[in-house]
């Protein structure tokens, strides 16, 4: 796919038409604290991987409504004090895993927790492990519907609050420095780094890497690539709910996350990219709200953007963070 999205000048340039609820902030703040009222119970369970340079734990904790969530905490062999933290979450469809997967983190000398995504985990990889429990009005197959009829029904809002809690969950290993906490994320993933990163105010760095869940109403009308295309396949069938549904995308929009965002943060964007057009990856970079910001821009690039690229150059801007 040759490019097919604005001009880098006009990416630069370009500001979102989303509109933000007035009570997106009360929205959040009541859903945390609702979230709150569980115990976090975060446990920790060693895994016996055969690995000599890595240690990893078997982790779950109480996400939304006190749901189990599980993850993995990995950490180098023989660490004695608090590392720096890692926090990854997942694309669109994948799940946490093997434990032995996805070592560059802990072997940069950093502690690094993998959380799972809720009812995900069957599409790619090697699996997940955390169910999502909670039942949806009709929907499209896939999850960018589910519970769309309102906003505290909406998918997300339980993935997000799950991210968020994921971060305490880490943060209280004894081996994890919560001072130095980074989140970080590729697609779905990046979209969820932008939520904790405007949902919690003390991380020191972000870096969403192509990020998904960006400026839904441009997102929904210039792609036909999935997952976004699954919001247009539903109202097609459901005519007459776009305003409806408009309305709920908005608590969920990264862009309106973007405008809470304190630490440091590292974007990337692919200028072919048709799952996450950089139109939308630039609504989100733009509006970001701290003055240390950077975006890599992958010029041939589709949705793998920059790759192992991209994450070599991760490691190389994290030194000055964490």
């Amino acid at each position: 796919m040759s490019l097919f999205d604005l001009s880098l000048d006009e990416l630069h340039a370009y500001r979102s038409e989303s509109t933000e609820p007035e009570d997106f902030d009360a929205f959040w703040d009541k859903t945390l604290e609702q979230a709150r009222e569980h115990e976090l119970d975060a446990r920790f369970e060693p895994v016996d991987t055969g690995l000599s340079t890595v240690e990893v734990y078997d982790v779950t904790f109480a996400g939304f409504d006190g749901h189990p969530v599980k993850g993995w905490l990995r950490l180098p062999a023989g660490a004695a004090e608090p590392l720096p933290l890692v926090v990854e979450f997942i694309g669109y469809g994948g799940g946490r895993g093997l434990p032995h997967e996805n070592l560059l983190w802990a072997s940069t000398g950093r502690a690094h927790f993998t959380m799972d995504t809720r009812g995900q985990g069957s599409a790619w990889g090697a699996g997940g492990g955390t169910a999502d429990p909670v039942g949806a009005a009709p929907a499209y197959p896939g999850f960018m519907t589910r519970g769309i009829d309102a906003p505290e029904n909406y998918y997300y809002r339980r993935v997000f609050t799950d991210a968020v809690r994921a971060v305490e969950a880490a943060r209280a290993h004894p081996l994890t420095d919560a001072t130095r906490t980074v989140a970080l994320g590729a697609s779905q993933g990046g979209g969820i780094t932008l939520a904790v990163g405007g949902l919690v105010p003390d991380l020191v760095a972000v870096a969403p890497d192509v990020p998904f869940l960006c400026d839904f109403p441009r997102a929904t009308t210039l792609t036909d690539r999935h997952p976004y295309r699954e919001i247009g396949l539903f109202l097609k069938t459901h005519r007459g709910r776009s305003a409806e549904v408009r309305r709920t995308l908005s608590y969920f929009d990264g862009v309106h996350f973007a405008a809470r965002g304190r630490a440091p943060a590292l974007f990337s964007a692919a200028l072919e990219d048709q799952t996450c057009p950089p139109s939308t990856v630039f609504a989100a970079f733009n509006a970001w709200a701290q003055e240390d910001k950077a975006i890599e821009v992958y010029d041939f690039n589709d949705h793998e953007g920059g790759g192992p690229f991209h994450e070599a150059h991760q490691v190389r801007w994290l030194r000055s963070y964490a």
